[in-house]
């Protein structure tokens, strides 16, 4: 996380408090009103409407929003324990996926189940399984890593790398479990702030074990994928090869940017695992038929412009209250200054003495307005020019805070609550808002890599029916695709070049330059999106 806005503010307030001795940094005070302030915590004023804090329910008994409940409640709006995949997800998971402390209750209150058993055919990763069956040392894991990635990324046989065969046995329940959650239509994933004797951590101390855990998961069912392909089960490695498909949609429908990441990093590690099953599964006529039918009928990548506009927003809602509640210190927990300097505490909560927050919260809402408003358009370039605008402008706030715009933080007295909660809401903007052209590059390019995959599709089907591949796009219209495949990128055709026994066909990517061909993969390194027939690394 970004410190530019902490270390700003600690430098601020060190730098007047030294320049303008006050009673601030005057002669301590005598033990009864060290007392007195300890007991009184400082408080602002915020009124609870759409314009500020976005929902006005459900109000804790101190009077602020519970953002975890209304997030929770509009995300689980229309989903049953019936109808949620991440209840059978968890069901393969066990009550601890990273091996800490298990989930409190209230999660499997919001989930409508009840607490999982210690003990259960759960999802165990690979070297933890090593570790326990066949005694693997630390210092020996790296050479089944090594093993694992080759597994995921090419067709092999159960004598090839026994020990791996043996993790995917055992998870085979565990993996049966995911496979009937990717095939259920809805996912809610409860968000569940971290709670102790302080109070709760606040939204963005929500714990987030089972989305990380879902990466080794589609790593497992790849793997499999490829044994299952290695040893002349080709539909059965389609079917592996589609849970993580699903899996990826489920996930990436979270109200996080996180789940919307890792949805999309698990339907990428599909689209690379099902390019080696087109050119060394070889499926025929029909069957190339059925996996684009299948493929059609997958829902939409996740809209990252819903969990901004949602999700991204109330946890941002979340820290102003919690700052209000906690004082200074609960930002401490967020960032840290540089130099590991922090203010004095008297000035600290001198700032947020009488503070109006208002003006912070609905200059906040107009922010991620714009955001959300900008991800969701359509056409690209239109996306760029916006957000184009919308970093120029936080860069001008961030020099604007730089060149002296702290100020009204030092200033006294209750009619200076507005000024200070504005620039203290502007600090917050600075560190907070989510880098979200990174966040829909991500999603241009898994949806890109999925078009290729279309037209990669096509090609198959082409080169089926006439022993060879075609010599130019054109010849795939209509009969194999409605229209030339294009790249979102460049707004021209996917560049596609023919080969003796193959092609290469590619996108230039996000960067927009034709590096023929060359990824991220490749040395020297490029950022075009490929499909490259036969596979390279057979």
């Amino acid at each position: 996380m970004k410190t530019i806005a902490y270390s700003l503010l600690v430098l601020g307030l060190l730098g007047l408090a030294g320049r303008n001795p006050s009673p601030v940094t005057g002669a301590p005070r005598d033990k009864e009103n060290k007392a007195e302030n300890k007991a009184k915590k400082p408080r602002g004023k915020f009124t609870i409407g759409k314009e500020t804090t976005f929902v006005t329910g459900p109000v804790d008994k101190d009077g602020y929003i519970d953002y975890a409940a209304a997030l929770n409640k509009h995300w689980r709006r229309g989903v049953t324990a019936a109808s949620n995949a991440n209840v059978l997800i968890w069901q393969a998971l066990g009550p601890r996926p990273e091996g800490g402390r298990p989930m409190p209750a209230e999660f499997y209150r919001w989930l409508g189940t009840q607490p999982l058993p210690e003990v259960g055919p759960y999802f165990v990763d690979l070297f933890p399984f090593l570790k326990q069956e066949f005694n693997i040392k630390p210092q020996a894991a790296n050479a089944f890593f090594q093993q694992q990635d080759k597994a995921q990324s090419r067709p092999w046989k159960a004598k090839d790398y026994p020990e791996l065969a043996s993790w995917l046995k055992a998870n085979d329940k565990p993996l049966a479990v995911v496979a009937l959650a990717s095939r259920r239509p809805h996912y809610f994933s409860p968000l569940v702030p971290v709670k102790s004797k302080q109070g709760s951590s606040g939204l963005v101390g929500a714990l987030l074990p089972g989305v990380q855990k879902t990466r080794s998961i589609a790593a497992a069912l790849v793997a499999r994928a490829m044994v299952r392909l290695g040893e002349g089960k080709p539909d059965a490695a389609w079917d592996d090869l589609l849970t993580c498909h699903r899996l990826g949609r489920l996930v990436g429908r979270g109200p996080t940017l996180i789940e919307g990441l890792v949805g999309l990093a698990l339907n990428a590690i599909a689209v690379q695992a099902e390019q080696v099953y087109l050119d060394r599964g070889r499926p025929g006529a029909k069957k190339l038929q059925t996996c684009l039918e299948d493929l059609r009928k997958l829902p939409p990548l996740p809209s990252m412009a819903e969990k901004v506009g949602w999700g991204e927003r109330f946890m941002f809602l979340d820290v102003v209250t919690q700052t209000d509640r906690h004082g200074i210190k609960y930002l401490e927990g967020l960032m840290a200054a540089a130099d590991g300097s922090k203010p004095p505490q008297e000035l600290a909560d001198r700032i947020l003495k009488d503070i109006d927050w208002d003006s912070a919260l609905r200059n906040a809402n107009r922010w991620y307005d714009r955001l959300a408003a900008a991800l969701r358009e359509k056409n690209r370039a239109d996306r760029e020019k916006k957000l184009d605008r919308i970093e120029r402008e936080l860069k001008a706030l961030k020099q604007h805070l730089e060149d002296g715009g702290l100020a009204p933080l030092f200033e006294r007295g209750k009619k200076t609550g507005k000024a200070r909660g504005k620039v203290l809401g502007d600090l917050l903007i600075s560190l907070l808002m989510p880098a979200v052209r990174k966040v829909q590059s991500a999603v241009d390019r898994v949806r890109q890599t999925e078009d290729n995959l279309f037209a990669a599709i096509a090609l198959a089907r082409y080169e089926r029916a006439n022993k060879r591949y075609p010599k130019d796009l054109r010849a795939l219209v209509p009969k194999y695709l409605g229209q030339i495949p294009q790249d979102a990128f460049s707004g021209k055709a996917l560049i596609y070049h023919p080969t003796n026994n193959g092609y290469l066909l590619y996108s230039v990517g996000v960067n927009g330059k034709d590096e023929g061909g060359r990824g991220y993969n490749d040395k020297p390194q490029g950022d075009d999106l490929s499909v490259r027939m036969p596979v390279p690394g057979k």
